[in-house]
């Protein structure tokens, strides 16, 4: 039992414990720990090479870990199929759009829900009743994403002729889709110029409030990070060197001599 469960304190929606991984002799995570509490944005920081999307890619269930437990309500993520991880309630974009440029921006959106669906082919084929629910519920969601994120009017507009920072929006939408209640999200501001930066800082808000969906968020654009975070968590060589508010992490020698190099 964890000392939060010990105190009767809630449960963290994410707990990391003692997370390693390793490619052959290279160390991408050792030993690191850190909760996520519901309701909150939570910071993932550091170089390039220090861990972030390594850590991301376990909590995706596309690496396997060598040691260590990830808990998501309670559950271990380690013991669930890559399928099932969607279905649980993680949600995730990527460094690298995957969206399908020929189709609508609707549509994109829409596939993002069908990993919450529970009828195969049979069901299709065979129109059950749930079926017919499902679909509506699924394109009701649809609609309030579009409207949220700014995206209404494009609706029927193929995903390939927009610019990219409205397609970064569609990808979002997508992953909202699947009503997740973890976000994770990998690096959203790459590429996006500072107007577009402002915009998104203001989206994830809205997502943490309005969706009332927990965000991880790993990302290089540093005043992003320190805005819009409520806690910060620090990686370097893929250790954890420093965890959080803003404020302490930037401040925090191991977070300074990682960014600037050499001794202070």
């Amino acid at each position: 039992m964890n000392a939060a469960a010990a105190k009767g304190a809630p449960a963290p929606l994410l707990d990391i414990d003692g997370l390693s991984v390793r490619f052959g002799g290279i160390v991408a995570l050792e030993d690191v720990s850190f909760r996520v509490e519901s309701g909150t944005i939570c910071g993932l920081i550091g170089p390039n090479g220090a861990g972030k999307t390594t850590l991301f890619n376990v909590l995706s269930r596309l690496y396997r870990a060598d040691r260590g437990t990830i808990l998501f309500e309670g559950r271990s993520l380690l013991d669930q199929p890559r399928h099932a991880i969607a279905p649980l309630g993680i949600g995730r974009t990527f460094q690298n759009l995957a969206l399908f440029r020929t189709m609508t921006v609707r549509d994109n959106v829409m596939i993002g829900g069908h990993c919450r669906a529970r009828g195969g082919f049979l069901a299709n084929a065979l129109r059950l009743p749930f079926v017919g629910r499902e679909e509506h519920a699924l394109g009701a969601r649809t609609e309030r994403l579009l409207e949220t994120l700014g995206l209404s009017e494009l609706a029927e507009a193929p995903v390939g002729a927009l610019s990219f920072g409205t397609q970064k929006r569609v990808e979002l939408a997508r992953a909202l889709a699947s009503a997740p209640k973890l976000l994770l999200l990998d690096e959203p501001a790459g590429g996006l110029n500072h107007e577009e930066v402002d915009e998104l800082r203001e989206l994830i808000r809205s997502i943490r409030d309005r969706l009332g969906v927990t965000v991880l968020l790993v990302e290089h654009h540093m005043n992003l990070v320190m805005k819009v975070s409520d806690r910060v968590v620090a990686l370097d060589f893929g250790r954890k060197i420093a965890a959080g508010t803003p404020q302490e992490v930037q401040s925090d020698r191991e977070v300074i001599r990682a960014y600037l190099g050499g001794p202070l």
